[in-house]
């Protein structure tokens, strides 16, 4: 019960398991499930995603409990969105052993000889201490990012690794389809023209464009892209996707889809490109002055993947000099974006500071799924949802 727990929900600590909590039940629903380009499970059986939109709770989870699952949690101790984990209840054969920060929190006898095998993080400078807990407790056998994207935590080490890494895939993507559809209508409707003659008091209509007919080309076709694509489609707009293994993939809210190698007619094709594709070594820099250059002069660069996809010296000129028309932008190569940055002043740029996923209740839930979801399904020898190619870092 609650009043078992300790009296401060977010102190780490050694809190019990409980059968209190009913999970997510995805077996009978609507799943996002995939193959080749999306990875595999062990034995071939095909990866199964989580999906904020089509995936529901349900009240029970059949089937036995087979082991325990014995979590740390790298973490900060006194992050609220992470309340589900800390304070419990937690399933059955779950117990959370302790909440640390660093290889120094978790380095105790008391804990090694528990034997820990889940390692749930949240923190984001976690790359280093994620690969010395690997090291430290061998018995490890799953981690789960409470992010979807890894990048804050990919390493050699733990690529190298035997464990399985699972993340929050799905649970951010219908906020940033939303924002796509934004910023879309913010270049299409000329936005910050309507803003100017608000401010000056002048009504002088103009002709604006229609998002109808027009195409979106989204570099990265997964979630984010997926539900950007749903969106756009109710407005009439013609989608394109890129993907790493376009042969085995099929979407009915993308009209075609190209590979990777195809890049350069996606952005001539395109009145605005989404970029949604993971930070990776191959995705660094993808967004050369050479693709821009491809870009038709009217055409629109929007990215929520992460900054360093796009060469922002590239975009900066390209912007400044009329190749793009414009770009709207939730992320950029160095955040907090630095005050000196041409970016802040160039009036055809949407800026966002990285908060296009940040809704009330991301990361609560977020960190519900991980509870919920993934927890009642490890204990019982079940496929885990969302797991990511350490390699390739997706």
């Amino acid at each position: 019960s609650r009043a078992a727990l300790p009296s401060t929900p977010h102190r780490p600590g050694f809190i019990p398991a409980s059968r209190g909590r009913r999970p997510f039940c995805s077996g009978t629903l609507p799943l996002q499930q995939s193959s080749g380009d999306d990875g595999t499970m062990a034995g071939g059986s095909a990866a199964v995603y989580w999906n904020r939109e089509s995936s529901k709770a349900c009240d029970v989870r059949d089937g036995p409990v087979v082991k325990e699952a014995r979590i740390l949690a790298l973490c900060d101790p006194k992050d609220p969105n992470n309340e589900p984990l800390y304070a419990g209840p937690l399933p059955e054969g779950a117990e959370l052993l302790h909440v640390g920060t660093s290889l120094a929190d978790f380095d105790k006898p008391s804990i090694a000889e528990r034997n820990p095998n889940v390692i749930f993080v949240s923190h984001g400078g976690a790359r280093e201490g994620l690969v010395q807990l690997l090291e430290r407790f061998p018995s490890v056998e799953w981690v789960h990012s409470r992010s979807a994207g890894i990048d804050h935590i990919a390493s050699p080490g733990l690529a190298a690794s035997s464990v399985l890494l699972t993340n929050a895939k799905g649970m951010f993507s219908s906020t940033l389809g939303e924002y796509c559809m934004m910023a879309c209508s913010y270049f299409a409707k000329d936005l910050p023209r309507l803003m100017r003659q608000k401010h000056d008091a002048k009504w002088a209509p103009y002709p604006v464009r229609e998002l109808r007919g027009s195409t979106l080309g989204v570099v990265g076709y997964g979630d984010i892209g997926r539900a950007s694509a749903k969106l756009a489609k109710a407005y009439g707009m013609r989608v394109l996707g890129l993907k790493r293994n376009p042969a085995s993939f099929s979407d009915p809210h993308c009209d075609e889809v190209y590979g990777n190698d195809k890049l350069h007619d996606l952005m001539a094709e395109s009145d605005y490109v989404l970029v949604a594709t993971p930070l990776t070594e191959q995705t660094r820099g993808m967004i050369s002055a050479k693709a821009l250059s491809k870009c038709k002069p009217s055409a629109v660069i929007i990215n929520v993947g992460r900054g360093p996809i796009i060469d922002e010296a590239a975009l900066i000129d390209a912007l400044q000099n009329g190749i793009i028309r414009g770009a709207g932008l939730d992320v950029t190569s160095v955040e907090p974006l630095p005050a000196d940055s041409p970016l802040w002043k160039l009036d055809n740029v949407l800026l966002s500071p990285h908060n296009m996923d940040m809704t009330l209740t991301f990361m609560r839930e977020s960190t519900e799924f991980f509870v919920g979801e993934n927890l009642p399904r490890f204990v019982r020898g079940e496929q885990l949802l969302n797991p990511v190619d350490k390699a390739a870092g997706y």
